[in-house]
């Protein structure tokens, strides 16, 4: 009786044995699972079918799935189902959305712009994009700049202006930022004349007597400083020449300067080995005039404008 109860409750076997008594196990998978294998592999017959999927040749199985998109030179075209193609339809969605928004920024101008609640939200969106994609690779993500290379846009300074006409000339046309080598022309003793007589229009701690020599050397004949910065040294906007007096440094790195030395040093670099890297390209053929006009009102908002 024993023995009929053992043998009913042991496990089944598939009936083999090896070396007597070593048998194999005879454990079904459970049916839920199986299906579900047959199930995945249905699956996976469909979406090769649908989409693309082996590779054949030179080529591959492209599928039944296709898009349709506009490309950039305004070509129709429709393929099969890839990323590409889906990211590209995707685009088309998108400009198509914004297209409204883009007329009527075309329509309206900037003082109009800037007065409507619902065109600001745009440019906020719109702009910040546009920027991301084509500004921020050098005046950063947040407008911020790199000094000694590329302009702040969130303080209230501007070389070329800030009012909106002068922002869209600058990001249509481009701008090359240029001042000469004074090391060419000036000895060593007039260059820290100079760099003193910098220094102290910002109130920077400098050598007075180097100074007053620096000043009239600025409004002088001999280095003729005052011919772009102007006699109060204010700089000219319409020749892209900073501002002197008002402590907001482009091209030398006086603010990471810990000493006074080291100021008046950095402001001696720039006059010295002048400048030639000021290069904003023009942007007038590679955006839409309506993406030029949201850019422009972006920028003019990021420094307050003027």
């Amino acid at each position: 009786m024993s023995d009929h109860k053992q043998s009913s409750q042991s496990a089944q076997t598939t009936g083999h044995a090896w070396d007597g008594d070593l048998q194999e196990y005879n454990n079904p998978l459970p049916a839920w699972w199986v299906w579900t294998f047959y199930a995945t592999v249905v699956f996976s017959i469909v979406y090769w079918i649908i989409y693309p999927s082996w590779p054949v040749g030179n080529g591959w199985i492209g599928g039944m799935k296709t898009i349709t998109y506009v490309n950039s030179e305004g070509e129709t075209k429709t393929h099969s189902w890839n990323t590409r193609a889906l990211l590209m339809a995707d685009l088309n969605e998108a400009a198509a959305a914004q297209k409204p928004y883009f007329d009527k920024v075309a329509s309206m101008s900037y003082e109009q712009i800037a007065k409507d609640p619902e065109m600001n939200g745009f440019i906020l969106s719109a702009g910040k994009a546009l920027f991301a994609d084509n500004c921020a690779p050098c005046h950063q993500a947040g407008g911020q700049g790199v000094v000694s290379f590329f302009p702040n846009l969130t303080d209230d300074d501007w070389l070329y202006g800030g009012t909106y006409d002068s922002i869209h000339e600058t990001i249509i046309e481009g701008r090359r930022g240029y001042m000469p080598a004074f090391s060419e022309v000036l000895v060593t003793e007039q260059i820290d004349a100079l760099a003193n007589h910098v220094a102290s229009l910002s109130g920077i701690p400098h050598d007075a007597k180097l100074a007053e020599a620096g000043a009239q050397l600025f409004r002088g004949d001999t280095a003729a400083c005052h011919t772009c910065h102007g006699a109060d040294a204010k700089g000219r906007q319409e020749l892209g020449a900073p501002n002197l007096t008002d402590s907001v440094w482009l091209w030398a790195n006086v603010p990471v300067a810990q000493t006074p030395e080291a100021k008046v040093a950095a402001i001696r670099g720039i006059i010295a080995g002048g400048v030639n890297r000021g290069v904003m390209p023009a942007w007038g053929g590679r955006l839409t005039p309506e993406q030029i006009k949201v850019l422009t009102v972006y920028v003019h908002e990021l420094g307050g404008g003027s």
